[in-house]
């Protein structure tokens, strides 16, 4: 067993198995675009899957495009079997790979070539999962996007990467700074609260809905705040499966930003175990959460996450309905 402990996001909600039903996707190239003197931001068109995660396209050793999610949720960038077979990869060694649901040994692989719009880079010992298990060709995580800035444009349904170290660029519309902590490569807000009281959320792109831990959902039911819930099944890239319950949640407080009937799915997950955050209330800040907003950057570097309000929502608290049950 190696003595390497990865960590892989990609989490999907759905009522009955949906990731082997993914839709093919389609991608659309967009010239470059000046964001100031010095910059130029490489967009690329977004085409979301039946669970609403993003998919960009990508090269692999120079072949492509292929479709890949972006998660920053997880600790490393993960390429599928077959497309590893495909392309004839080198193997790498076998690590113990951690999911939001569980751990499993997994095979590896070496990537020597990876290019995400103008950014070409190598990836060792990426893991390889089962493509139907992913819902795509592969996915980026923290290890490929730590030195860029990461923009999801909603409304113009575009991601942008820029270096992180460039200038950043102004985002029309009332925009609030949230700085965070970074935990293996991961951003994490440790003030957000819930009813008053802290809870610790963790930024997780590559999940379709926001997951709730044990200990959020006690303490509020202890108070009484929780609402009528409904089962459904979540999946993870390495193939585990597990029930939880969706409720609303009627208000999240992140800096200055309140989120509410925020839908969150509570699950006894194995991503809090493994981040010691089993004991405290806790969440994974899904795309559910994500697409309120019209624009969300994320600052690896800086540890630092703008959220640009809806131009609707400016002075009001943004309010969110539970499209995604």
């Amino acid at each position: 067993m190696s003595l390497y402990h990865w960590f892989a996001g990609g989490l999907v909600m759905a009522s009955a198995p949906l990731i082997a039903q993914s839709q093919q996707l389609e991608f659309e190239a967009t010239p470059a675009k000046a964001i100031d003197q010095h910059t130029v931001a490489d967009e690329i068109a977004i085409k979301t899957s039946r669970d609403e995660r993003m998919t960009v396209p990508v090269s692999v050793s120079g072949e492509g495009p292929y479709r890949f999610l972006v998660d920053t949720g997880s600790e490393r960038t993960v390429i599928s079997q077959e497309l590893a077979s495909r392309l004839r990869l080198q193997r790498g060694r076998s690590t113990l790979l951690h999911s939001v649901l569980g751990s499993k040994n997994i095979n590896t692989v070496h990537i020597p070539n990876l290019r995400v719009s103008r950014q070409v880079m190598s990836v060792a010992d990426a893991p390889a999962l089962v493509a139907a298990d992913i819902g795509a060709d592969g996915m980026l995580g923290v290890d490929s996007l730590q030195s860029q800035r990461v923009l999801f444009d909603f409304k113009a349904n575009t991601m942008s990467i820029t270096p992180a170290a460039e200038p950043v660029a102004k985002m029309d519309g009332s925009t609030i700074v949230v700085r965070a902590k970074s935990r293996n490569g991961r951003l994490i807000f440790t003030q957000a609260k819930v009813e008053g009281r802290k809870v610790t959320v963790i930024i997780d792109t590559g999940s379709q809905v926001t997951i709730g831990n044990p200990a959020m959902r006690a303490m509020l039911a202890k108070r009484g705040l929780l609402d009528a819930s409904m089962p459904i099944h979540i999946s993870s890239v390495t193939g585990e499966k597990m029930e939880a319950q969706v409720a609303k949640l009627k208000e999240l407080q992140i800096g200055g930003i309140e989120i509410e009937d925020l839908a969150i799915a509570y699950a006894d997950a194995h991503i809090f175990r493994q981040m010691g955050l089993d004991d405290r209330p806790a969440l994974l800040l899904g795309m559910n959460a994500m697409k309120a907003f019209d624009r969300v950057s994320i600052d690896f570097a800086a540890r630092k996450v703008r959220f640009v309000l809806p131009a609707a929502s400016m002075i009001e608290p943004v309010r969110m309905a539970s499209r995604t049950i």
